[in-house]
């Protein structure tokens, strides 16, 4: 037990110290594309940082694995060259028994992972996204569903623009029942717009059947009403941007996912992406698991060897490897072309019979 404690205790220091170093090499380097992205545009140093800051978590979270692998290497690797590791196997532990330790801090890591960071992303993800689109254009785009449909909002320096639809088709090209309610810039509300549709295109609204309220202090709104066949409005949306907003399930709370797929299904939209996410992401310690199996067959070895060095490279490109697959059978599974629960779960479980065969292989020779 004592000796589960001290590779516990020494594989989390590996693990603090490298997600302390990695965080700030990629605070440095986006604060570098930040001022990238943002020169010209008067936006200040605290500002440039503060958007830093808030798109940290997000690279954190998607280099964890990364880390994982890095932490079990330089864990072994400390135990070979103290010889920790030779006097842990005399003693008669095996390999496998060694690696409990480290396992259960891994499985322990990845819940707080998906349980505690993945929040914390979809809210600094979203923060950040709304402040690059205000930095930019002046205005805020914001995109959100909800059990009454589909609510957007766009802005210029002209007021901002709340629009709601009934429902969408599945690409998010042509919305229903749609409401747009314009605001001016000091706030009240000028205009009121119903129409049987909308389709984005070109930079405009197409509005169809579209009945314009003109709301405005000592005028009759409904006796000075127009009715239009067809109605253009200019719009900062683009297509992109609200599929984007729809399609990136990492801006949605794991804790909010599955409500949030039963709003997408009943505005029309697809949420296999979301599901795909959803089955990942509780997969998650089990992959970061892997990681550390992966990594272990690797260097799990006495340094009088020789190799380390190409061993810990072979680890590490065995990670992204591994890393790839699983970002490629998600895809897959986004499309349809294989079940949800297989491109989320195949990966990791693959892998970890990968490294298992690996260490028992080397257990035996």
């Amino acid at each position: 037990m004592i000796l589960h404690l001290y590779f516990a205790r020494r594989f989390t220091v590996a693990f603090v110290f490298l997600s302390t170093v990695f965080y700030a090499l990629v605070v440095l380097v986006d604060l570098i594309e930040q001022t990238r992205k943002f020169s010209g545009l008067n936006v200040s140093l605290k500002d440039r940082l503060g958007l830093t800051l808030l798109n940290a978590p997000e690279t954190i979270n998607q280099i964890l694995p990364l880390i994982m692998i890095l932490a079990t290497v330089v864990l072994f690797i400390g135990l070979a060259r103290t010889s920790e590791l030779v006097v842990t196997r005399a003693a008669g532990r095996s390999a496998l028994r060694s690696l409990i330790a480290p396992v259960i801090v891994t499985l322990i890591i990845g819940s707080l992972a998906v349980a505690v960071l993945n929040p914390l992303v979809a809210a600094t993800s979203k923060r950040y996204a709304a402040l690059s689109e205000n930095y930019r254009s002046g205005g805020v785009s914001a995109l959100s569903i909800s059990g009454e449909g589909l609510w957007l909002r766009q802005g210029d320096e002209n007021g901002q623009t709340v629009i709601r639809a009934a429902r969408s088709n599945a690409d998010a090209s042509v919305l229903s029942d749609v409401t747009f309610v314009a605001y001016e810039p000091n706030g009240g509300p000028s205009q009121r717009i119903e129409a049987g549709s909308a389709a984005l295109s070109d930079g405009q609204w197409s509005l169809r059947k579209a009945k314009v309220w003109r709301l405005k202090s000592g005028v009759n709104p409904e006796a000075n009403s127009q009715i239009h066949e067809i109605l253009r409005i200019s719009s900062t949306l683009t297509l992109d941007s609200i599929r984007e907003s729809l399609g990136k399930p990492s801006s949605v709370s794991i804790w909010e996912l599955r409500n949030y797929i039963r709003q997408l299904e009943q505005a029309g939209f697809s949420s296999r992406r979301h599901k795909v996410w959803f089955q990942a992401e509780i997969a998650r310690p089990f992959f970061l698991m892997a990681m550390v199996l992966v990594a272990a067959a690797f260097t799990m070895r006495h340094t009088r060897f020789g190799g380390t060095g190409t061993a810990v490279l072979t680890a590490v490109l065995l990670g992204f490897a591994l890393y790839f697959i699983r970002s490629f059978a998600q895809i897959l599974g986004e499309n349809g072309q294989i079940p949800i629960l297989l491109a989320a779960w195949a990966p990791p479980t693959a892998a970890i019979f990968l490294a298992l065969g690996m260490l028992l292989h080397a257990e035996d020779g």
